[in-house]
């Protein structure tokens, strides 16, 4: 069973920085795709960004130029360098990990963004 341990959500002011984490188990070796979602309340959950073991990145529009998504393949590990945060940017952020196709969840850690 695939097991992906979060860390790294907290509660910071505008403009403020946070990086998250997550490991995967060692179940699963270079899985094909790791990514963040965000689900705000009331709102559905939506992509944030994700990274391919080939390196290739996705970022939702709102996010282009703050936040990076890098991976550290040995570690089974993916993180989010978030900067620049905004208010809107406050949310539970899913680890999320594909592979052979399926999707395995985190279980989510609380960004806050105070204005």
């Amino acid at each position: 069973q695939v097991q992906l341990v979060e860390s790294g959500g907290g509660l910071v002011q505008t403009g403020g920085s946070l990086r998250l984490s997550c490991a995967a188990s060692a179940t699963i070796f270079s899985p094909n795709r790791m990514g963040w979602y965000r689900q705000a309340p009331g709102k559905q959950r939506e992509l944030v960004a994700a990274i391919t073991n080939g390196g290739s990145t996705t970022y939702a529009d709102s996010v282009k130029g703050r936040f990076t998504i890098s991976r550290d393949n040995a570690k089974n590990t993916v993180y989010l360098q978030m900067n620049s945060l905004k208010p809107e940017d406050t949310a539970v952020y899913y680890c999320n990990v594909f592979h052979l196709g399926v999707n395995y969840w985190g279980q989510g850690t609380q960004v806050t963004v105070s204005s």
